[in-house]
Order: structure tokens, then C-alpha cells, then sequence
């Protein structure tokens, strides 16, 4: 399961530093073309969150620091993705396909990386004092 979780972490990873770097280099006027009510600095937003999102998928576990940010970025995408199929358009829902697959791969990250933290027994700093024995 470790190397399953990797994998699709890795593709997530490359999937969103894609598309958020996407929304953050064109131009808004070319981001809004198409899309509706949706301001382009939302979209420059939600770009800002991809990238985000995709780096505390990777880097926490390649650099063993603060490795309980790998499922709180995957919530996060997940929630992303619960907004994109929300703004499918009606007469597109195959289009929806893709943010609900890409949603459930998120949702399988979170799932896979709290239960492994809550296999590994808890990191000690220091002794620990024993009870005093009558």
C-alpha cells in the first residue's frame, strides 16, 4: 500500500503543480474566457491552493518533516475537486468524470496516510518518569 499511496501522491503532485501554475501565469482574461460567474482572482486563488496543495502531498514525506501536512493537503484537494464537479456545467457532466476520479485518488491519500501515522507509535522526546512502586 506504501507504494501505491507514493505513486498516486506523485501523479496528484504533478497533476496540480500543472494546473495551479497554469492559473497563476495566464492572463485572467484568458482564465475567465468560458467559465462564467467566477471571478479571475478566485481562479488565481484556487491556482495558489493547487500548488500549494501539491507540494504538502511530496515534501513533507521526501523530507520526513511535519508528515501529518500530507492528508490535510489532500483534504484540501479534495475539497477543490468537490468544487469543480459542483461548476460542471449541466449539459457537460462527463466532463465531471475527471475532478470526481481526481477527487476520490485525494480522498484515497488522506485515508492511506492517517492510517498509517496511526500505526507509527507516537515520536518521545524524553525518559518517560515510572510510577512509584509501594
Amino acid at each position: 500500500m506504501k507504494y501505491a499511496l507514493w505513486i498516486v501522491q506523485a501523479l496528484l503532485a504533478l497533476e496540480f503543480l500543472a494546473a495551479g501554475s497554469m492559473k497563476l501565469v495566464l492572463p485572467i482574461e484568458e482564465l475567465t474566457a468560458g467559465i462564467g460567474p467566477i471571478p479571475g482572482t478566485f481562479i488565481r486563488f484556487i491556482g495558489c491552493c493547487e500548488v500549494a496543495s501539491a507540494l504538502g502531498l511530496v515534501l513533507p514525506g521526501v523530507l520526513r518533516i511535519k508528515q501529518h501536512l500530507t492528508p490535510l493537503a489532500a483534504r484540501g484537494l479534495v475539497v477543490l475537486m468537490v468544487g469543480a464537479t459542483m461548476f460542471t456545467p449541466p449539459d457537460q457532466l462527463v466532463l465531471a468524470i475527471v475532478p470526481v476520479c481526481t477527487g476520490l485518488l485525494a480522498a484515497f491519500v488522506v485515508y492511506g496516510r492517517e492510517r498509517a501515522q496511526k500505526a507509527q507509535p507516537p515520536a518521545t522526546t524524553g525518559p518517560r518518569l515510572q510510577p512509584a512502586s509501594s
